[in-house]
C-alpha cells in the first residue's frame, strides 16, 4: 500500500490531508438510524487516477449498537478490480464480502468474476407476499447466509458476451435484532422458506454492452437476457426456474447532464414452490441481478413475489469539479423518479398498481472508477436515506 508523506500535511489545505473524513448519517427503513465517521484514504497512480481506496468506518446504530467496517477496494486497471470488506455490530450483525473481477472491458476472449459472501443481517423485514402486502404486517428476522459465486464469460466481441453463473448458497432464518417489530415466526410461521434451505443456482445470460464506462457510464446501452434454475437433484432444497431481462440506457446532454434509465423484469413460474428469500425482491438502493431491484422510497425487499417489474430514471448533473487529494473530484446531483411492482401470477399487468418514488441523489465521483452516494427517496410509506459506493444502476 502507498505511504503518505506527512511533511506535506497542511490543515488549511484539504488536498494535503492524508484522508477525507466523511460523516455517516443514514435512515434506512429496515436498519434504523446510523451515525458514524468514515475516513477515506485515496491512493493514486502516476496518471492521478484512483488505484485503491481504504475506507474503514466506526458507527453506531440506534438498535444494533456500536460497530464498524473495513473496506479496501483495488483498481489495478480498468480491466481488473477487486475488493475486501468485513464488518460487525454489537447485536448479531456480521459480514464478509470478497470479490475479484477480470476481463471487465471484454478485450480478451474470456472474463471471470469470483465472489465469497457471508452475512448475518438482523435488519431484514417481511410483510407477506404480494404487491399489496400491508405495512401493518411488518416483521423482522435475521438472514444468515453464505455463498460462493463464479461467473465465466465468453466474449464474442467487445460488446457481446455469453456467460455462465454457478452459485451454491446456504440460508438460515433466525429472530431479528428489533424487539419493536414482531418476529417473522410469530406472524408467518408457515411461510415457505422460513426454516431456511439451500440452493445451487445455474444461470446463463446473453449480454450486449456499448457503455463508454463500466463504472461511470455517460453514454451507451446495457441489455441482458437470462435464464436460471435450481434443482433438488443437484443439491438444492427446492426446484425452480427464473428468467428475465434488463435494459440500461445512458444519454449525455452537453458536458454536465447524463440521463440514466433502467428497466428490469423477472418471472418465476414457480407457483407457491419458492422460498421467500429466493423470490423477486423490490426495494432498497441497488440493482443486483436476480437478487433485488431498487425502489429508493422503501427498504430492501419491501415487496416480494414471483414476478417483478421496475423502471428508474435519473438526471445526473455535474455541478462542481475540484482536485482533491491528488485526483479530480466531481459533485453530482441526481433527481430521480422510479416506479415498480411485484406480481404472483405470470399473467399480471406490470403497468398497473405501481409504487411510485421520487427523490434526489448526491454523488461524489473520482473518475474513472469510484462513485460514493447519498440517495434520499420518498415513497408511499415515508422517506428513506441510503449511502454507499457505486451507482444504483
Amino acid at each position: 500500500m502507498p505511504q503518505y508523506d506527512w511533511s506535506s500535511f497542511k490543515i488549511q489545505d484539504p488536498n494535503s490531508w492524508p484522508f477525507i473524513p466523511v460523516p455517516e448519517v443514514a435512515t434506512d427503513p429496515n436498519g434504523g438510524v446510523t451515525y458514524g465517521v468514515l475516513p477515506v484514504w485515496l491512493f493514486t497512480d502516476n496518471k492521478n487516477e484512483i488505484s485503491s481506496i481504504l475506507a474503514p468506518d466506526i458507527n453506531s446504530n440506534s438498535t444494533l449498537g456500536p460497530g464498524g467496517n473495513f473496506r479496501y477496494l483495488a483498481y489495478p486497471s480498468s480491466d481488473i478490480n477487486w475488493y475486501a470488506e468485513a464488518g460487525a455490530q454489537e447485536t448479531i450483525s456480521r459480514n464478509v464480502d470478497l470479490d475479484y473481477q477480470t476481463g471487465r472491458e471484454h478485450k480478451k476472449w474470456w472474463s471471470f468474476e469470483g465472489r465469497f459472501f457471508f452475512e448475518k443481517d438482523p435488519t431484514e423485514r417481511f410483510y407477506g407476499l404480494g404487491n399489496n402486502s400491508h405495512y401493518g404486517n411488518q416483521t423482522n428476522y435475521t438472514t444468515e447466509q453464505v455463498y460462493g459465486e463464479g461467473v465465466f464469460g465468453l466474449n464474442l466481441n467487445d460488446k457481446w458476451q455469453a456467460s455462465l453463473t454457478e452459485r451454491p448458497r446456504w440460508v438460515r432464518i433466525h429472530d431479528g435484532g428489533f424487539n419493536s417489530v414482531p418476529s417473522i415466526f410469530s406472524l408467518f410461521p408457515n411461510q415457505k422458506g422460513v426454516n431456511g434451505g439451500s440452493e445451487v443456482l445455474q444461470q446463463v445470460m446473453l449480454q450486449y454492452d456499448s457503455r463508454d464506462s463500466v463504472d461511470i457510464p455517460r453514454s451507451g446501452t446495457l441489455g441482458r437476457l437470462y435464464y436460471g434454475n435450481a434443482d433438488r437433484r443437484f443439491g438444492s432444497s427446492v426446484s425452480y426456474n427464473r428468467f428475465g431481462g434488463e435494459l440500461r440506457q445512458y444519454i449525455t446532454v452537453g458536458e454536465r447532464i447524463t440521463f440514466a434509465g433502467h428497466l428490469f423484469t423477472e418471472y418465476e413460474p414457480a407457483g407457491n414452490e419458492m422460498p421467500f428469500w429466493s423470490q423477486a425482491r423490490l426495494g432498497g438502493d441497488d440493482s443486483i441481478l436476480t437478487d433485488q431491484e431498487p425502489l429508493r422510497g422503501y427498504g430492501t425487499g419491501r415487496y416480494i413475489d414471483n414476478n417483478l417489474f421496475v423502471m428508474n430514471l435519473e438526471m445526473r448533473t455535474r455541478v462542481w469539479d475540484k482536485d482533491v487529494m491528488g485526483t479530480h473530484g466531481t459533485l453530482e446531483l441526481a433527481p430521480f423518479a422510479e416506479a415498480g411492482r411485484v406480481g404472483h401470477d405470470m399473467g399480471y399487468n406490470p403497468f398497473t398498481d405501481l409504487h411510485p418514488v421520487g427523490g434526489i441523489g448526491f454523488r461524489g465521483i473520482a473518475e474513472p472508477f469510484v462513485v460514493g452516494f447519498v440517495d434520499i427517496g420518498w415513497g408511499g410509506e415515508g422517506a428513506a436515506v441510503f449511502s454507499g459506493i457505486n451507482y444504483p444502476f
